[in-house]
């Protein structure tokens, strides 16, 4: 169990090390990083997220409604519960709340899946794997993309208000979510879940061909993540602290008594508490690169989240075994 763990998250760890490192010895710098940030989310994501997706086959999704219930509930749910907690009640913008919310509600199983649920499910992992991949990239992705274009469209980089500058530069809402749903980040795996819901077969030499450039997109990542975090601080704040926390503990522990509760047994429970119980996604400190929101928050908040993961995906493992 300790070497599935460690061999699923040590690489995480150190990839993130290493960029930090490239920073400190001043190989590679915060602009490197923004250069990085976006060859992976036009280019990178999109293409993993599409091979990943097509070869779910459409009987597969049908025979887990159980799991697709479980994992929507415990993903969209806790993303609109900390979001209009962040907007309510700390007040914070709408483009904090939802980076946070992201933070949160979406586990990496689409960079850390394989590893970890392959070694305990064997081929059965594919379906985990593909229907949490589903769930995060066709709602909580698009929406956190939406809301972080919104927010940031008033501000210059700088974050500075441009509302004095003329509503000729402020785009519409309509026009914002149009060029979110332009981006490939979104549209890719709503066009794989087409695919897969016709029924359509994507030839295998084509999926693998997609997957070369697609596999890199966890560690340059993750890799950029540490340059960002060696130009600040490691932020080992209560707030980041309460994300990590409902990340990597509460989320799965709610998924495995909700489901114990109601009376589901094995592989079903085994399955979604995993699924969940794997830390955040890498792609939050992308956003937060790419639309200068809380960036040094960000990129504490998934390092504590890998960190914390050896322990608390070790008492999950224990707890469904």
């Amino acid at each position: 169990m300790l070497n599935t763990i460690l061999g699923a998250l040590l690489p995480m760890v150190v990839t993130f090390l290493l960029g930090f490192i490239a920073a400190w010895r001043h190989d590679l710098g915060p602009k490197d990083a923004s250069i990085l940030n976006r060859m992976v989310l036009l280019y990178a994501v999109p293409l993993t997220l599409f091979a990943g997706t097509v070869t779910t086959s459409r009987t597969a999704l049908s025979r887990d409604i159980p799991l697709v219930i479980a994992l929507c509930l415990a993903i969209i749910g806790l993303y609109g519960v900390v979001f209009l907690f962040h907007r309510i009640i700390f007040r914070l913008p709408t483009s904090v709340s939802a980076l946070y919310a992201l933070t949160a509600s979406a586990p990496a199983v689409p960079f850390v899946g394989p590893a970890v649920l392959g070694d305990l499910f064997g081929g059965l992992s594919a379906i985990p794997i593909a229907i949490a991949s589903l769930v995060i990239n066709l709602t909580v992705v698009p929406t956190t993309i939406l809301l972080l274009t919104l927010d940031t469209a008033g501000r210059d980089p700088q974050g500075t208000s441009l509302a004095g500058q003329g509503k000729e530069q402020l785009a519409s809402p309509a026009a914002k979510l149009a060029e979110t749903v332009k981006q490939p980040m979104v549209w890719a795996p709503i066009l794989a879940f087409v695919v897969v819901l016709s029924g359509l077969h994507i030839p295998q030499l084509i999926v693998h061909s997609l997957s070369l450039l697609g596999n890199a997109s966890g560690g340059v990542a993750l890799f950029a993540s540490g340059i960002v975090l060696a130009s600040g601080k490691i932020k080992a704040s209560l707030h980041i602290v309460l994300l990590v926390f409902l990340k990597n503990i509460l989320q799965p522990a709610l998924v495995l008594g909700g489901l114990r509760w109601v009376g589901y047994g094995e592989p079903t429970v085994s399955e979604a508490v995993l699924a969940t119980a794997i830390p955040t996604m890498p792609i939050v400190i992308m956003f937060a690169l790419q639309y200068r929101v809380a960036q040094e928050e960000a990129a504490s908040a998934v390092f504590l989240s890998v960190i914390g993961s050896i322990v608390t995906m070790g008492i999950f493992i224990a707890l469904t075994s």
